[in-house]
């Protein structure tokens, strides 16, 4: 007799394809997520380097180094974790620190920094002493952007691992990498050993290399940071009365009264409170670009960032344009530092000591500057139909709201 498909074998292939569908479009709405379309190869990569042997394990210098474009971690830092993949230990470590020490009872006279089998270590502040330091530690857990400051876009502590391989044989590579920061979601891969790092001495007269080397590669991941935006953008021009403002509610709505000097008081989807001025789009940040003036070879723009947000102030903060004239068409940059990056996009940011610290809301929670374009080709250049504004804007690193293209000012007369 042949095979019969019966309901409940259709209501089994149902409940299958189902759950394969969704399976599928929640592997790829997270994998599209993580794309960053004006930061596409952007990553932290954490570098641990093997440098000596020891009776029960060895010393290492870990580097976390940020090659994000537009994204640094701020105060208060990084958080650094791992898995051990046996019963390593933590002896000690300089440059930085562990946050629990766990259960270290069965020890007796030198204690272990950490015991736990998934330790965390943080960076230790810029006022340690210098005999706690290594080269690139110790800045509050602070990494700024290669391109706004390369010196900085680097952090590194030494550890002593005990109860681990002492040789490049024996030695089992950690597993289940996390990094954490204020306002930013990471993914981390599994460690890869790759080729030893070489060093060169102050001097340039010798070369040496650790005895072993790993690799984690780390991504931001805006589905594991937050379900709506931080930012939002304004657009206005001088051939149009009309300003198209931040879209209503882009960065959630309030839903309690205003409390005097405090704004809106909610709490966001990490259950942290916040409190923002009340404000039609309630976001922290609004980015406004207005079109100021076209004479001659040349058009210029006012750009505005402001703080709405009472209880944090944005140091190192940058925006990310894309703009086709920022195709090596920027005669100068006023109030603020610039860069041209690939793909019609440029990156500005604060000046030290000027505006390079974009305070709380308030009187001075606002950064100003201005852009001088050049180059108009008459065979691109237009005002008419949005070509004046951005085609995406980024705030550290994340993207910002931006008005409906039918709400943009137009041009109603020849140009």
């Amino acid at each position: 007799m042949g095979s019969l498909i019966t309901s409940r074998h259709i209501a089994d292939l149902t409940h299958f394809s189902i759950f394969l569908l969704a399976f599928l479009l929640s592997s790829s709405f997270t994998a599209t997520e993580a794309y960053d379309p004006l930061d596409p190869n952007g990553n932290i990569t954490i570098k641990w380097d093997i440098m000596s042997w020891t009776p029960d394990g060895y010393v290492a210098v870990v580097t976390i180094f940020n090659y994000q474009r537009f994204r640094h971690i701020e105060a208060p830092g990084w958080t650094l974790g791992w898995t051990w993949a046996k019963e390593e230990l933590i002896w000690a470590t300089v440059g930085a620190r562990t946050k629990e020490q766990g259960d270290c009872s069965r020890f007796k006279g030198n204690i272990p920094a950490s015991c736990k089998k998934d330790p965390q270590v943080v960076d230790l502040p810029r006022k340690t002493p210098y005999s706690m330091q290594v080269a690139n530690c110790c800045r509050g857990g602070v990494i700024s952007t290669g391109i706004q400051d390369p010196a900085n876009s680097a952090s590194s502590f030494q550890l002593s691992v005990g109860r681990s391989g002492t040789t490049k044989k024996t030695v089992l590579l950690p597993k289940h990498f996390t990094l954490t920061a204020p306002g930013a979601g990471y993914a981390c891969g599994a460690a890869k050993v790759v080729r030893p790092t070489r060093f060169i001495s102050p001097d340039g007269r010798r070369m040496t290399q650790a005895l072993m080397t790993w690799n984690v590669t780390c991504t931001s991941t805006q589905f594991l940071v937050r379900k709506t935006p931080t930012c939002c953008v304004a657009l206005s021009a001088f051939y149009d009365e009309t300003v198209a403002d931040c879209p209503l509610c882009a960065c959630g709505c309030h839903t309690r009264p205003a409390q005097p000097g405090r704004g809106c008081a909610e709490k966001d989807e990490s259950g942290f409170a916040r409190s923002v001025q009340c404000t039609p789009h309630m976001c922290p940040v609004r980015v406004h670009w207005h079109v100021k003036r076209d004479i001659g070879k040349y058009w210029r723009v006012g750009v505005t960032v402001t703080n709405f947000n009472y209880q944090k102030n944005y140091s190192e903060w940058n925006l990310g344009i894309q703009h086709p004239n920022f195709n090596n068409n920027l005669a100068r940059a006023f109030g603020l530092n610039y860069k041209s990056l690939p793909d019609d996009t440029g990156m500005l940011w604060g000046i030290k000591r000027y505006n390079g610290l974009l305070r709380e809301a308030g009187r001075f929670g606002h950064a100003q500057g201005e852009l001088l374009f050049r180059k108009k080709d008459p065979s691109t250049f237009t005002l008419h139909k949005g070509w004046a504004f951005p085609r995406r804007v980024y705030f550290n690193g994340d993207s910002c709201a931006m008005p409906p293209p039918d709400a943009y000012p137009q041009l109603t007369t020849s140009e």
